[in-house]
This record gives structure tokens, sequence and C-alpha cells, in this order.
């Protein structure tokens, strides 16, 4: 279960790359992910929590500007994988299965990559413009995010 919810998040990195960190560091802060004693502990702190949200947020902005350059130019699909990853092994960790959950997060984030970009375009075409798809693909990160958090609750509950 612990490796299906971190590949989930990562294909949230691969929707948008900064709401899976900032998820996972709110998971941390509030003990849905116990980090303490491994080497993510660090996302646990408010700091990292607060900048990872600012940064989610300005992700957010970003997309929404016709500059934007695809996520599946080389720099943007590596940031996707790499964040797909962080968020994955913080996942993982907080079970003793950083490297699994690590690889998940990975995965996940090459197919939320692909799979985000085809279905926002299948979306923009059908509303003859890009904001709707954007933001339809905004609320599924930020919902999908919340859920796998709150998923964690339950797993670690029982």
């Amino acid at each position: 279960m612990i490796y299906l919810l971190a590949l989930l998040m990562g294909m949230i990195a691969g929707l948008r790359a900064m709401t899976a960190p900032a998820a996972a560091s709110w998971g941390a802060y509030f003990g849905f992910i116990g980090l303490t004693g491994t080497w993510m502990a660090f996302l646990g702190s408010i700091w990292a929590a607060l900048i990872l949200t600012i940064l989610a947020v300005a992700e957010l902005v970003a997309d929404q500007l016709p500059a934007t350059p695809s996520r599946t130019v080389p720099i943007q699909f590596a940031t996707r994988g790499i964040m797909g990853a962080v968020a994955g092994a913080a996942i993982g960790a907080g079970f003793g299965q950083w490297t699994g959950g690590l690889a998940a997060g990975a995965v996940g984030a090459v197919a939320g990559t692909l799979g985000g970009a085809a279905f926002r375009s299948v979306m923009a075409k059908a509303f003859r413009r890009d904001a709707p798809a954007a933001f339809i693909e905004d609320a599924i990160a930020i919902v999908g995010a919340w859920l796998i958090i709150n998923a964690l609750t339950v797993f670690a509950a029982s």
C-alpha cells in the first residue's frame, strides 16, 4: 500500500511538480508521515512546509502563463521526476521503506507527466481553451495530494 501511495504522489508531481513535496511536507509536519529520525526529517519543519507551499502556489500561477514551457521539455520533465521521487521517498521513509518509495514516486512522476500532458491536451481541445483544463488539473493535483496524505493516516493507524 505504501508503494501505491508513493506512486500516486509521484503522479501528482507529474501534474504539478511542487504540490507533491508540499503535501508530503505538510503531512510530515502534522505527523501523518513519521519522518523523525530519518534523513528526510527536514520536511517536517514548518519552514520546509511554508517554502514548498509558496513554490507550489507560484507554480499554479505560472502554469497559467502562455510563456510557460511544456512539462515535457527536459528541465520540466526532470524536475517533476525529482519532486515525485522526493515525495515518494518521504512517504516510504515514514514506514522504513524510503528506497521503494523513491522509485515508486519517480515512476509515478513519469506517468503523471506524460498522462497529464495528454489529458490536458484533450480537455483543452474540448473546451477550446487551455485555462479551464489547467484549472481542472490544478484541482485534481490538490485534491489528489490531500487524499493521499489522508490515506496515510488510515494506513498508519491500522
